[in-house]
């Protein structure tokens, strides 16, 4: 294990990172968080008085703001961003801005402030459409959309800054599934749970794309590893994060096996042709990795959420699905 102590999380009050913070805290981590909190302040409230824990509500495009919160922190592991190819296409210039433009600075300062390690959460939809059987890291890239097109530049970005006492980290994840404090709604598995558990009726749009999925447990997880790991066996490093890989379709009747048979699936055409196998071979390989939660997992994790009453008002409350609160916050 690495000496690693503090760490920034950018994005800490996300959907993941409400689920690792609190792993990092149980780990003996000081974590620093920032974040926006565009889906509520109360998001890491059970986390809240742990001492060990420092939030910070900011912007990181700015400059002036990561000079004051970096120094002290020894890792970053950046998950802020405009997440996914529809609420980045709502506003361009926004993504832009705070996907690729603001990371220049965001690393420059942690270079500066002395960190020495900074994990990357790009994503595995920077592969574009493969015919490849397994997707693995040394494929080309080729993104189909600006949202991945500039998660691939930040990667370059990063990479070539790799140093002796600047250690560079990538992870590609897939998509990630399951209950977290700052849930969405709008992610594949999520999406059709939601709707077998409250409307029974799932609608496939497609159905024959595949989508490489992990539960947020494991993903969460693969951050721990990354922090943990070696300076060697991660320096400069890109790894895929992704467990089951299934159609869309398979995903409906998975869902519809551990929600209820009364599940009615129809299926509609679409226009999205994304469409990926992404390999975890080389995180299992070079660093052990290797989930212990399936995607049935996620999904009984969402329904004990449903059941318990912690999902209020799932199909209009804005807050779980990320293109619905942009809009309403008209975030510049």
């Amino acid at each position: 294990m690495t000496s690693l102590k503090r760490v920034l999380v950018t994005g800490g009050a996300g959907y993941v990172g409400a689920v690792l913070v609190p792993r990092l805290l149980e780990r003996g981590y000081l974590v620093r968080v920032l974040d926006l909190y565009l889906y509520g302040d109360d998001v890491l409230r059970a986390s809240a008085c742990n001492p060990s824990l420092e939030q910070v509500k900011g912007d990181i495009r700015d400059r002036q703001l990561l000079e004051r919160v970096m120094p002290g922190c020894e890792a970053v592991v950046h998950l802020a961003c405009i997440s996914n190819d529809p609420s980045f296409e709502l506003n361009p210039e926004l993504g832009k801005s705070i996907n690729y433009d603001a990371f220049f600075d965001l690393v420059a300062v942690a270079r500066e402030s002395g960190v020495k390690r900074f994990i990357y959460a790009s994503s595995s939809s920077v592969y574009g459409v493969k015919s490849e059987d397994n997707v693995t890291e040394d494929l080309p890239l080729e993104p189909l959309t600006d949202y991945s097109k500039y998660k691939a530049l930040c990667e370059e970005v990063l990479l070539k800054v790799q140093s002796a006492d600047f250690t560079t980290v990538v992870v590609r994840p897939a998509t990630v599934c399951g209950y977290s404090p700052r849930l969405r709604l709008d992610l594949t598995v999520n999406i059709l749970t939601n709707y077998a558990v409250n409307n029974r009726r799932i609608t496939v749009f497609g159905g024959s794309q595949k989508r490489p999925n992990i539960q947020i447990a494991d993903m969460a997880a693969v951050y721990l590893r990354l922090l943990e790991a070696p300076d060697h066996q991660v320096a400069g490093k890109i790894f895929n994060a992704g467990y089951q890989n299934y159609t869309v379709l398979e995903l409906a009747e998975m869902i519809r096996s551990v929600v209820g048979r009364s599940t009615e699936i129809v299926t509609t055409r679409s226009d999205d042709n994304r469409s990926y196998h992404i390999s975890s071979e080389k995180i299992r390989r070079e660093l052990g990795f290797e989930p212990t939660h399936t995607i049935e997992d996620a999904v009984h994790g969402l329904l004990d959420g449903f059941r318990a009453g912690k999902i209020p008002n799932p199909m209009t409350d804005i807050r779980y699905y990320n293109i619905k609160t942009m809009q309403a916050r008209q975030l510049k």
